[in-house]
Formats: structure tokens, C-alpha cells, sequence
């Protein structure tokens, strides 16, 4: 299944607190569920301006679907096409 890159930025000033970010989670993970198989979540990476998350779904408008139920903002969204890491070089 496809991977994609999902990037959502974050208004000026903000800065989402545990409870938050675990509210996020927890309304994407019920989102999810309601989509059915075909989308998966793998993880975000929480900065100070912006969440980059990783997802495997079929297409984009699955994930610009989650985005619109579960009300996340949604600025880019970019296919994986190589992963490198270290372990491939060593």
C-alpha cells in the first residue's frame, strides 16, 4: 500500500499541550475506524510549527477524508516513493 507524508500546520502562538495532542489521537484513531481498513496510521512527528504524519492508504482522498471528519488541518500531502536509512548504506 501506498505511504504518504502528511504535513499540517499549526497556527501561530500555538503550542498543543499532552492532553491535547492525546485528544487529537484519539478522535483520528475513532475517524479511522469509521473509515474502514484501507487507511492506516503509522505516527507523527510533533514540532513547534507543524505535525508531519505518516500514513498508508490507497490514494490522497482518503486521507484529505480523514482530515475533513476529524476536522485536522491538512496543508500537504506527499507519496513516499524511496525510503533510505543508514542501514542501507552500512
Amino acid at each position: 500500500m501506498p505511504k504518504f507524508v502528511i504535513e499540517r500546520n499549526l497556527p501561530p502562538g500555538t503550542k498543543l499541550t499532552s492532553e491535547q495532542l492525546r485528544e487529537d489521537a484519539l478522535r483520528s484513531l475513532e475517524v479511522l475506524r469509521q473509515l474502514g481498513p484501507d487507511i492506516h496510521w503509522i505516527h507523527s512527528f510533533v514540532t513547534d510549527d507543524k505535525i508531519y504524519c505518516i500514513y498508508y492508504a490507497p490514494d490522497e482522498s482518503l486521507i484529505r477524508e480523514h482530515a475533513r471528519l476529524g476536522g485536522f488541518p491538512l496543508d500537504r500531502i506527499a507519496a513516499v516513493r524511496q525510503l533510505l536509512d543508514p542501514v542501507n548504506f552500512a
